[in-house]
């Protein structure tokens, strides 16, 4: 295959949010044309008039640039070839092969109704195609199908499907206010942006074979078809709301990494070996259509939770930390650095947390009792720990940490050890009430971990806190 001459395509229409389905049709065709050396157009389909909208257009670019799939044409607004599409379309009628149609929408209706009622797949009947008065009344531009038994779609996934040619009729390319339809505009943009290969979804089968008897009206060679398979729900059924969130967007707002995202819908249809993760330049150098399949992908939620889990893991703590920051709550009562040099620093947190979170929305949650000094407590953590048959031990540690002389982890960790000792407790169960003091949470970084992050002054001002909260041993 000549790599140096590939050029695709993403083409959506501008009626909604960037869905799954639409990032993994970037991706597959940003990964293919960055593996060939090709060209990645992005070309917005907004010739629908009434649900074409400006923000959905921003919500795709939005989409678009959080997975850092970049285009390097375009991008391309159909709105504003009308002009190309009439030429062509006139082109088309100055050769016969098309026609205006006068029929309006009642009689077509009414025709529809009449196939419909005698068992007979509606379809237009062709009784514009020789007519030759021709009138200022309002009338649509429809192609002159050509008599086929049969059309072929060579595609790069499924293979050769056959199409009953006969059942294809002289469909509109204008509308009667002058825009183009769909398999109309996309044959001339595909064509004038020489596109060589339409990777796209396979909902999108039905209109190949219009759209090859319009190259094939217009002498001009075909591109490579690859059609995709749709994405599933775990019930099997087409992806949809009711399985969970579809918009690409809406999984930023639920904290998961752009490159999880678009590691997670690679893998969707698409495989290597056995490898799950892979990093991006790893997905440009195997990603190609020999092994993405025909079959439904199945969306798997928790897989991709786990998917996410793992990058967090594996993230450098400062970088993280930026992702983290719109995330983060507010600030009611910062506190500073104690006065022994220790206090909470951000991506030290981060570190400590970052093996322990799924999303960023639970990492905000887990990082921010150690930024504000009026963090909430759970009520899990309340009802085990902060109870008064603890109150006794929390003291115990108030007056020990207030005997430490520097403030570092191998006291502390004497400190706690001889208190162990005391009490015949072992440090799981040791650190717990400790732990629910200090954070108002059952889970956290190491304890030691915890003292240190928060320094002297703030472990003491806490604990007598959750002293005063569970009140005077009864």
């Amino acid at each position: 295959m000549t790599t140096s001459a590939i050029r695709v395509r993403f083409a959506p229409s501008p009626t909604g949010f960037l869905h799954l389905g639409g990032a993994r049709t970037a991706l597959f065709n940003f990964l293919f044309a960055r593996h060939h050396n090709g060209t990645f157009i992005l070309r917005v389909e907004d010739t629908d008039q009434e649900r074409s909208t400006g923000d959905s257009i921003q919500a795709i670019f939005d989409g678009l640039k959080w997975l850092s799939i970049d285009w390097d044409e375009g991008p391309f607004f159909q709105s504003e070839r009308l002009e190309l599409y009439r030429k062509v379309a006139d082109r088309l009628l100055s050769e016969g092969k098309a026609y205006r149609c006068y029929c309006t929408s009642e009689e077509l209706e009414e025709r529809r109704k009449e196939s419909l009622a005698k068992g007979i797949p509606p379809r237009y009947d062709g009784r514009c195609r020789d007519r030759s008065n021709f009138s200022e009344k309002p009338h649509v531009i429809r192609f002159r199908t050509p008599d086929l038994p049969q059309v072929v779609v060579h595609d790069l996934i499924r293979g050769d499907m056959k199409f009953n040619g006969n059942l294809l009729d002289d469909w509109v390319i204008i509308r009667s206010d002058g825009y183009p339809t769909y398999n109309f505009a996309v044959v001339i943009d595909d064509l004038e942006m020489q596109i060589t290969h339409v990777i796209r979804g396979d909902d999108h089968i039905n209109n190949t074979p219009r759209q090859i008897t319009l190259f094939n009206a217009l002498e001009a060679p075909l591109p490579h078809f690859a059609h995709i398979p749709m994405i599933h729900g775990p019930d099997r059924a087409k992806l949809s709301k009711r399985h969970g969130a579809t918009s690409v967007m809406a999984y930023h707002e639920m904290g998961y990494l752009p490159h999880a995202l678009v590691n997670y819908i690679a893998r969707l249809g698409w495989s290597h070996k056995d490898q799950e993760i892979f990093s991006r330049q790893e997905l440009i150098d195997y990603f190609d259509l020999d092994h993405v399949g025909s079959s439904p992908a199945v969306f798997n939620p928790e897989k991709l939770l786990w998917l996410n889990a793992q990058y967090i893991r594996n993230e450098d703590p400062s970088t993280l930390t930026n992702e983290l920051l719109p995330f983060l709550k507010p600030v009611q009562h910062p506190f500073s650095p104690s006065s022994d040099g220790q206090g909470p620093d951000l991506p030290k947190i981060v570190e400590g947390w970052k093996t322990r979170v799924r999303t960023l929305v639970e990492l905000a949650d887990a990082v921010h009792p150690f930024r504000d000094q009026e963090f909430s407590i759970s009520a899990e953590a309340h009802e085990k720990h902060l109870i008064p048959e603890n109150q006794p031990l929390i003291l115990l540690f108030l007056q020990r940490f207030l005997t430490v002389s520097e403030w570092t982890k191998e006291n502390l960790e004497a400190v706690i050890g001889t208190i162990g000792l005391e009490q015949d407790m072992k440090l799981g169960k040791l650190a717990q009430p400790l732990r629910a003091a200090l954070t108002g949470q059952n889970v956290s970084p190491g304890i030691f971990d915890v003292l240190l992050l928060l320094g002297r002054e703030e472990v003491l001002r806490r604990l007598d806190k959750a002293l005063t909260l569970i009140g005077p041993n009864k």
